[in-house]
């Protein structure tokens, strides 16, 4: 080819180039809305794993997807109108971690898709019509495999620490799942021969003051239910009930990670992958209504032997081994 041709060659190459740039489709990004009861940094790992997840599925936050956060800081009371502000802003999906989330965001909207996580017994609250198909805009994961779980962690306890008789119970009766959950520790209460108290908990401005009415009500071990009110304080629930001389079970490992005596619930820093697998499927075309819900098929126990020191109590080896992991 002539250099002359050559150069009249490029020069027909730039002026066709930019044309076809610019006629080429732009990728969607996608707006995903995060209704989160705690506060991000107390939810800090979960929220990393979940967003690695989605990256590792091909979501990428400034490239295909974009993340409205709202945060109520531990005040579910806050949930309503921040569901409602994701719901405004026009969101193509709703990411609802904690049942107060999921609550919150379905009664915000019948049309966006909700991923709910973490929710315990979304068919009792009416979230979803069954677990094979939920029948809705909401579908995900759910925190307990079958009902009684939260009768569970009373039982653990006792098992624990055997010689506990008098229960206290730490919970927010504005949780919408605090009824049912307070339904299964009277059923195991009632069973393992143990009295429970309920203390009600809608903010850390509380705890001390309840932390200073277990005494005298002589409460020699506490259960704590309504995680998502308690997490970004659980450093301090901790303190408190070691310097109270309570031992203490959750349902989320963090909190014993924190002080707490015990915890036994789903490793939420690995199950909450398969929320992004939800995620992932209804922005690619599936529909809420026939994405069965997933249930969890392995819990953890965790002890820290730690705090049983600082609390005087012996952890027998039948308990240790039957620990998933022990914080020494």
């Amino acid at each position: 080819m002539r250099r002359r041709d050559f150069i009249i060659l490029l020069g027909g190459l730039a002026a066709i180039l930019p044309d076809a740039t610019r006629a080429q489709p732009k990728q969607k990004i996608y707006r995903i809305g995060y209704l989160s009861a705690p506060s991000r940094e107390s939810v800090r790992r979960i929220l990393d794993a979940f967003l690695q997840k989605l990256r590792e599925l091909g979501w990428i936050e400034g490239t295909n997807i974009s993340i409205e956060y709202r945060w109520a800081d531990g005040d579910i009371a806050r949930l309503p109108q921040l569901a409602v502000e994701l719901v405004q802003s026009n969101v193509d999906l709703i990411v609802a971690p904690a049942v107060s989330a999921a609550v919150a965001a379905k009664n915000a909207t019948s049309r966006i898709p909700i991923v709910m996580v973490f929710t315990p017994e979304p068919v009792e609250l009416g979230l979803v019509s069954s677990l094979s198909r939920p029948g809705g805009n909401v579908t995900g994961t759910t925190f307990t495999a079958a009902a009684g779980f939260v009768g569970k962690l009373l039982e653990i306890l006792k098992q624990t620490v055997p010689d506990i008789g008098k229960v206290g119970v730490l919970g927010n009766s504005a949780d919408p799942a605090f009824n049912s959950q307070m339904g299964e520790l009277d059923a195991a209460a009632a069973s393992l021969g143990i009295q429970i108290q309920h203390f009600n908990v809608s903010g850390p401005e509380q705890l001390d003051a309840i932390f200073s009415a277990l005494v005298p009500r002589q409460i020699d071990g506490l259960v704590l239910i309504t995680t998502s009110t308690f997490a970004p304080y659980r450093n301090k629930v901790a303190e408190l009930a070691i310097r109270g001389r309570l031992p203490m079970i959750a349902s989320y490992r963090d909190f014993s990670e924190a002080g707490t005596l015990l915890s036994y619930g789903v490793n939420m820093s690995e199950f909450v992958g398969r929320s992004a697998v939800y995620v992932d499927k209804i922005l690619r075309g599936a529909q809420p209504a026939d994405l069965a819900v997933e249930q969890p098929i392995k819990y953890e126990l965790v002890i820290n032997l730690k705090t049983a020191k600082a609390l005087g109590i012996t952890i027998s080896p039948l308990a240790l081994a039957r620990a998933d992991e022990v914080i020494e």
